[in-house]
């Protein structure tokens, strides 16, 4: 009864890591939001869940679809260096399915940007991480 027990106590502090995770992932991306919307971007969706994985964020600007990954570590220089070259790719991949099922996104050039956010910190935007033309 007792292991039981344990088991039980260790999911439960699991799934509670995972909801505080959550609930910072969105803040997180809120606040990515704001800082380009001040910059003048409009925001076209958060979370947008494609066969080739997820975008955190897409934005507008201009001739410029911004597909936006929001990092949020402990230090700006862990949070910038957390995006891979694979995980690049896959975001890439994600942005052309999307920009080709919406006629409107079409004619726009595909650019990958990175919001890196720590504690206590300006959060810092990194764009043309990775720019695709049309």
């Amino acid at each position: 009864m007792r292991n039981a027990q344990q088991r039980q106590d260790r999911v439960e502090r699991r799934r509670e890591r995972g909801r505080q995770g959550r609930r910072a992932g969105r803040s997180a991306e809120w606040i990515a939001a704001l800082l380009l919307m001040c910059k003048g971007y409009q925001i076209l969706g958060f979370r947008l869940r494609t066969r080739e994985g997820e975008i955190d964020l897409l934005a507008k600007r201009g001739k410029v679809l911004a597909v936006v990954e929001v990092k949020r570590r402990a230090t700006l220089e862990d949070a910038l260096e957390a995006l891979s070259p694979a995980q690049q790719q896959r975001l890439l991949r994600a942005a052309r399915a999307l920009r080709d099922k919406r006629p409107a996104l079409r004619q726009l050039d595909v650019r990958l940007h990175l919001i890196a956010l720590a504690p206590k910190r300006f959060p810092r935007h990194v764009s043309d991480i990775f720019a695709e033309r049309v």
